[in-house]
């Protein structure tokens, strides 16, 4: 078994790197709504950072169930999205600049710089919890980081985090 990094663009020894672009770092090219390429219990470890949220919500069931099957039994999913509540929270403080919510509706629906950069799901650990208990995975867990990759999962624009960190047991 190996360690997926899905989205990622940086090399990381120990790890294989999947995303829908090709670059120098990545070995598979291809779309996480499509795993049939990978066979079962594959990887150990997969991680995610801000990937989930371009699935659009009819796909969301069967990538998720994908992830499971690839990972072996007591294998991890990692995952990191935009969390819904905590962006809605700053569109509608009033002590937000115009600026700062304009930022938060941009990390809502995807900033829009190619076809790809679309956000179709909007995730909360409600919604976490319930689409990966369906998709196969028993502990899921809320966590603050993960510490493996400098990328959007620890990013605080504004002293606080913006992204939903959780990992999910298979």
């Amino acid at each position: 078994p190996f360690k997926l990094h899905v989205g990622g663009k940086q090399a990381k020894a120990g790890w294989k790197v999947l995303n829908i672009q090709p670059g120098p770092a990545v070995d598979f090219v291809g779309d996480v709504g499509d795993l049939s390429a990978f066979p079962d219990a594959c990887a150990e470890v997969i991680y995610a950072s801000h990937v989930l949220e371009h699935v659009p919500q009819p796909r969301m069931p069967g990538t998720l169930a994908g992830l499971c099957r690839l990972l072996v039994p007591g294998g991890q999913l990692m995952v990191s999205v935009p969390d819904l509540e905590v962006l809605s929270h700053t569109i509608l403080s009033p002590h937000a600049s115009a600026s700062v919510k304009f930022l938060a509706m941009r990390m809502m629906f995807g900033g829009q710089v190619d076809a790809n950069d679309i956000h179709y799901f909007g995730w909360t650990m409600q919604f976490m919890e319930q689409f990966l208990h369906k998709a196969g995975f028993s502990k899921v867990q809320r966590v603050e980081s993960f510490g493996l990759f400098k990328d959007t999962s620890d990013h605080r624009p504004w002293g606080f985090p913006i992204s939903l960190n959780v990992v999910a047991t298979r």
